[in-house]
């Protein structure tokens, strides 16, 4: 018996006209559009429980940014409809953005009747269980499972660091971590905050380095109505958030100098007060800081406050690089392989041994980051039981020969220019690959004059 109701929005005539030949012998109702313009007025017609959506809808236009606009718009206005894409072989690394904001998955054209039918099905088998109220939800959530939960694995220098953070986690004691980009600095963060005695209060995390300099007092501090021309009414900032709990400020080397007084005396005085207000508001926090700069150097050079510096130094812990604890790669590969392959709904469980050799060898410059990111696409991509060499997308490493040496300035400067051919330049899939902010981004561009 025939059910459910899919939406077909594709501009292209030839493919409307095949697929609306396909359809109907295997769904109940089935509606076709030529563009996005009208999807949301369909949406709400028509109801339907599936949608197919292409990515592009402009000739010699292939960004698929419209794609991706619409998967999120119609995820948070239809959460329960599942959202297949629709895109050329090119587009392959957009449709699994895609996939990250909601969509259910792919299909690559020119297709093949029987995928396309198969995984419309199950969109619609999952849509169906949604309406029903009958679907699953895991006990636990992808980011704890994927992030949230440390993985000290069995090295030494890991080892170690457990040992400390058990000592200073249950101290109110500030905590400054250090390590290379997707070394894992935010987890560690959560780690003490639920190893603390604030463990029952919020831990607010703030990317300092991601906050305008006309913002930061307002984010951090809050504001009072009027304060200025967008302070339509009292905002409370993340110091107040955190009271009682735990500020976590990433990337708190990007904080510009004449920007750090104002956080130094909150620290000192334990007190703030919001924009547009001399009123002083007492605040408990623990404070936790990350960096991947080099603080030592930027004191000595005038770029951070050496009494700041001093301030947030109280205990220091360095998470060491991906490549300096290889023995850990193949146990956190396979924990991201399990969490994936259950969010996505993939058979694989298994690396095959090209696959497991492949991710020894790899460089990881991106570190634990891109590791999980890699194996979030190798699972998206995957069809078969066992993860394939294919799958994971990765370079086979070449060894230098005898003498030659890599410096870290090159080794990042080669990382990102692979990830900028790999996302077609677009900065924005090429910084959330590398697992940093745009302006970070920006900056490590122009460094390396790419």
């Amino acid at each position: 018996m025939k059910k459910g109701r899919i939406l077909i929005v594709d501009d292209n005539q030839g493919i409307r006209n095949a697929l609306k030949i396909l359809q109907p012998a295997y769904f109940a109702q089935v509606e076709l559009i030529s563009s996005p313009k009208t999807l949301v007025s369909t949406m709400e017609s028509f109801r339907p429980d599936v949608v197919l959506l292409d990515m592009n809808f402009y000739t010699d236009i292939n960004t698929g940014n419209e794609g991706l606009y619409w998967t999120g718009e119609l995820k948070k206005m239809y959460p329960n409809v599942q959202i297949v894409l629709f895109t050329a072989y090119a587009d392959i690394a957009l449709a699994v953005e895609g996939m990250k904001r909601g969509a259910f998955d792919f299909i690559v054209k020119p297709w093949e009747n029987e995928k396309l039918l198969s995984s419309l099905n199950a969109a619609l088998e999952t849509a169906l269980a949604l309406q029903s109220g009958n679907s699953r939800k895991n006990s636990r959530s992808e980011e704890a499972m994927a992030s949230g939960n440390m993985y000290w694995g069995t090295g030494a220098a890991m080892s170690h660091i457990r040992r400390t953070v058990e000592k200073i986690a249950p101290t109110d004691a500030t905590v400054l971590i250090t390590g290379e980009n997707g070394t894992g600095k935010d987890v560690l963060a959560q780690q003490i905050h639920a190893l603390s005695l604030r463990k029952n209060k919020p831990m607010v995390c703030v990317d300092a380095g991601a906050i305008t300099e006309t913002l930061f007092e307002s984010e951090l501090f809050g504001h009072v109505k009027g304060a200025y021309t967008d302070a339509h009414a009292d905002h409370s900032g993340k110091f107040e958030q955190a009271d009682g709990g735990t500020l976590f400020l990433d990337e708190i080397g990007n904080i510009p100098l004449h920007l750090q007084a104002k956080l130094l005396r909150a620290l000192q005085n334990r007190t703030i007060s919001r924009v547009g207000s001399e009123k002083q508001i007492p605040v408990d926090i623990r404070l936790i800081c990350a960096t991947n700069m080099d603080l030592e150097m930027m004191v000595a050079e005038g770029r951070f406050r050496e009494d700041l510096y001093y301030r947030i130094n109280t205990m220091r812990i360095r998470l060491p690089s991906l490549r300096e604890r290889p023995e850990d790669v193949m146990p956190l590969a396979e924990r991201f392989l399990a969490v994936y392959a259950g969010k996505y709904r993939r058979s694989a469980s298994v690396f095959t041994p090209e696959a497991a050799k492949l991710l020894k060898a790899h460089e990881w410059s991106g570190n634990i980051r891109e590791l999980q990111n890699s194996i979030e696409k190798a699972v998206i991509l995957s069809e078969g039981q066992s993860i394939t060499a294919e799958d994971l997308s990765l370079e086979r490493i070449i060894s230098p020969g005898p003498g030659s040496k890599q410096t870290l300035d090159e080794a990042e400067a080669q990382t990102i220019r692979k990830a900028m051919a790999r996302c077609n330049g677009n900065l924005t899939l090429v910084a959330k690959e590398l697992g940093i902010s745009r302006p970070t981004l920006y900056s490590k561009l122009k460094k390396y004059d790419i």
